[in-house]
């Protein structure tokens, strides 16, 4: 939708701050303090019955005006929907006259019964009207004509994304499906708590400021600390503090967090992002493999009520269990070549074939992932582990226990894209420093993701780790599979824009 021209926009806001003053003049106060007790519009006409004249109390955004003299009927919005008032000038006098000055966008208390019009629509019958806020600019409304053949066509409609992103507020008004998909989001983090709790795992918070980043392969933010005079970093991931947590002795733990990632932005990266990090001492990747299983059948069923989704020309099915492949094999699959049998330069020839750009910097494991990436990843369409991934890329899972040079670590797809990551955590100290001192090599040799040497974690190693079992799941990831949105952008309120030019 375009921006109306600026010398519309101040004519039409200049008549609302018209209308202000004449209110203000009739001793109307156009930013109300407080209305009280309401009921939402979707209460009024699920308990609506015909043969009572049911009291309520509602509030909401007007969002249409219908005048007709003596009478009016607006449509009211609320956090549910929307609702039909009806005004009559002989029952509600003076404040009758004060609707006359107001607006679509205008934020109104009625209170009144409900009764069904002649059309069969459920509405209230206005008692009492009071003015809660004035809509100083006007929103953006979408409006319908008919054209010549009788089709119905909707023009001015708020469909700009950026605009939409950029001014969510307007977006939540003026598109109620939006506020829907931010209502999914909530019941499936809080349907995740129930599912955490119920299992025993307790929730924790770990800081957000960290002096050393740590867990997970990724560029920090920096800032300072005045007081310290030392730099610090926002939170990567939460991985090693929570870890800390299981050497001082809790069973299980997790924590849903922000984390900060500075890097690009796309259709699933966003710099600032949802995570859900939970470890369970005593267990193995391959007892989480079947936790996350019932975890993502728990939340599906609670929250939608089925095992399976639409996600774009896709249907999901979220039924246990979900397949299962090495990484080596499905690269297999879709190469014709084993990589573990391929020597350093037979993988960089593969890798280019298949599209991999060869800078020289990148280490046999960095090369196996990027060839992944580009051969595999796109084809996992139904819930699938990815098993047993190469050491290199993994510097805090554990050893296979009968595999050389990979992992016990899984990654969970769907619709091609990676909703989680777990590993049997790596508990050995001695073998963790190698690892740290080998991914400070990566650095050296111009991979800026690599991760650095955490003394202290280290050290809390030392003191002796269970054996653990850890995953991360992508929060906004997880809602955009659930709710059918292909951008994460969709599922944050508010996503990280350029600067808006003035």
């Amino acid at each position: 939708m375009e921006q109306p021209q600026i010398e519309d926009l101040n004519v039409l806001m200049k008549r609302r701050l018209e209308e202000l003053e004449e209110l203000k003049k009739r001793n109307v106060e156009p930013f109300a303090y407080s209305f009280g007790d309401i009921v939402k519009s979707s209460d009024i006409k699920t308990n609506f019955k015909e043969d009572e004249q049911r009291q309520v109390a509602v509030a909401g955004r007007i969002m249409a005006i219908r005048r007709m003299g003596k009478a009016s009927f607006a449509s009211l919005q609320d956090e549910d929907g929307k609702i039909q008032i009806y005004l009559k000038r002989d029952e509600i006098g003076e404040a009758y006259e004060n609707f006359k000055l107001m607006d679509i966008g205008d934020i109104v208390g009625v209170k009144g019964f409900a009764f069904r019009t002649k059309t069969g629509e459920i509405s209230v019958h206005t008692r009492e009207l009071v003015l809660l806020s004035k809509s100083i600019r006007p929103i953006p409304i979408a409006k319908e004509m008919t054209d010549e053949a009788g089709n119905k066509v909707i023009f001015d409609q708020f469909v700009d994304k950026e605009l939409r992103y950029r001014q969510r507020y307007v977006d939540l008004i003026v598109n109620p499906e939006v506020r829907e998909v931010f209502k999914k989001r909530s019941q499936i983090i809080t349907s995740m708590r129930q599912f955490l709790d119920s299992n025993g795992i307790m929730e924790v918070e770990t800081p957000v400021l960290q002096s050393l980043y740590g867990g997970a392969s990724a560029r920090p933010f920096i800032t300072h600390h005045n007081a310290l005079d030392v730099p610090l970093y926002l939170r990567i991931a939460d991985e090693l503090y929570l870890k800390r947590l299981i050497v001082g002795g809790f069973h299980a733990v997790y924590e849903i967090s922000k984390d900060f990632r500075n890097e690009g932005m796309d259709k699933t990266h966003n710099p600032e992002f949802t995570m859900m990090e939970v470890y369970v001492a005593y267990r193995d990747y391959m007892w989480m493999m079947e936790f996350v299983e019932n975890m993502f059948a728990s939340i599906a069923q609670k929250v939608f009520g089925s095992l399976t989704f639409n996600f774009e020309e896709h249907i999901i099915d979220f039924t246990p269990p979900w397949r299962k492949i090495s990484m080596v094999d499905a690269i297999s699959e879709k190469t014709g070549a084993n990589i573990l049998e391929l020597s350093d330069k037979e993988l960089e020839l593969l890798a280019e074939k298949s599209g991999v750009a060869i800078t020289g910097k990148q280490s046999r494991g960095k090369l196996i992932d990027e060839l992944f990436d580009l051969t595999v990843q796109p084809g996992l369409i139904q819930p699938t582990f990815i098993t047993e991934y190469p050491i290199e890329t993994s510097p805090l899972a554990k050893k296979h226990r009968t595999k050389e040079g990979i992992v016990e670590r899984f990654e969970g797809f769907v619709a091609g894209r990676e909703i989680c990551n777990a590993f049997s955590e790596l508990n050995d100290p001695i073998d963790q420093r190698e690892r740290f001192m080998d991914q400070m090599k990566a650095r050296e040799m111009g991979d800026d993701e690599a991760q650095q040497i955490d003394e202290d974690y280290v050290r809390a190693m030392e003191y002796g780790m269970p054996p653990t079992a850890g995953l991360g799941i992508g929060i906004d990831r997880l809602v955009m599979l659930f709710t059918n949105q292909s951008s994460i952008r969709d599922v944050l309120f508010f996503p990280q824009m350029k600067p808006e030019k003035q």
